[in-house]
């Protein structure tokens, strides 16, 4: 018996969806120069300015979304293409004013993303909320074992081309969770795209940590490359999540969330410019 039961179903045409929120003035979409997935990269400044290079249109949808970049029953209806693309898209003066809060901040970024991909890429998405079994990311009855970050969120960038920007992951083996600069939403959504159950933040913690830890086995992977080469050695070897997450004096725990899932109702390549 299914337990997901629907709620809200709203259609995201084109910039409706976003009206609240600022338009890039200038965008410039290009096919990638370099085929090597080494060479994605993707950054917002704090001023809202997205440089991209290399950057499937997955990596797009994961920041406007906060969805997983793994196949997720989050989201669903992805194109058959796998093209990437360098970006280049200025954002106004005033689209992210000084001072705002992170949450406000992040709002707005990625409510310009998605301009984005519904202007250039003509990206029609729907959102069904939904009640499904899911993890809660949730403070052990011990209290957090977080050390804080020396970064303030002002001089926070995110880059993913680097281990010393924000809200980003250092990547290894087993994905450990080394970071310089994350907040519980960043651990949340980083997690998920391992965890067999879509992760939500429920710690009330609002500060930047850095962490680091081993790596964990995985509860799922991603499907293995069209190549047909041999998989990567296993995890076998590695501790859950449960035990990496209890040394930070964090747990999850299953219950029931009510999440938003989206669909790729259409989309198309951007015409290059």
């Amino acid at each position: 018996m299914s337990v997901l039961c629907k709620a809200v179903v709203f259609l995201l045409l084109a910039l409706p969806a976003i009206a609240q929120s600022q338009a890039f003035e200038v965008i410039s979409i290009k096919p990638a120069r370099s085929g090597d997935p080494r060479s994605t990269r993707m950054r917002v400044l704090p001023n809202g300015d997205l440089n991209a290079g290399a950057v499937p249109v997955l990596l797009l949808l994961s920041y406007a979304y906060d969805v997983p970049v793994n196949p997720s029953p989050r989201l669903s209806g992805l194109p058959g293409w796998r093209e990437t693309y360098d970006i280049e898209a200025k954002a106004p003066s005033n689209a992210v004013p000084a001072g705002l809060p992170e949450s406000e901040k992040r709002r707005r970024m990625q409510g310009m993303v998605r301009g984005l991909l519904a202007d250039r890429f003509k990206l029609v998405m729907r959102v069904e909320q939904k009640t499904v079994p899911a993890y809660a990311l949730t403070v052990a009855s011990g209290g957090p074992n977080l050390q804080k970050s020396t970064v303030a969120e002002k001089d926070c960038i995110f880059d993913t081309g680097t281990p010393e920007s924000c809200h980003n992951f250092i990547v290894g083996r087993g994905h450990p969770l080394n970071a310089r600069a994350i907040n519980m939403d960043d651990l949340a959504h980083y997690v998920e795209n391992w965890a067999d159950l879509p992760v939500v933040n429920r710690t009330a913690l609002s500060d930047l940590f850095a962490v680091e830890t081993e790596g964990w086995r995985p509860m799922r992977l991603p499907p293995p490359p069209p190549s047909g080469n041999a998989p990567a050695a296993g995890f076998d070897d590695l501790p859950t999540i449960f035990t990496v997450l209890r040394k930070l004096g964090l747990e999850l725990k299953q219950q029931e969330a009510t999440v938003p899932v989206y669909t790729v109702e259409h989309i198309e390549r951007p015409a290059g410019e």
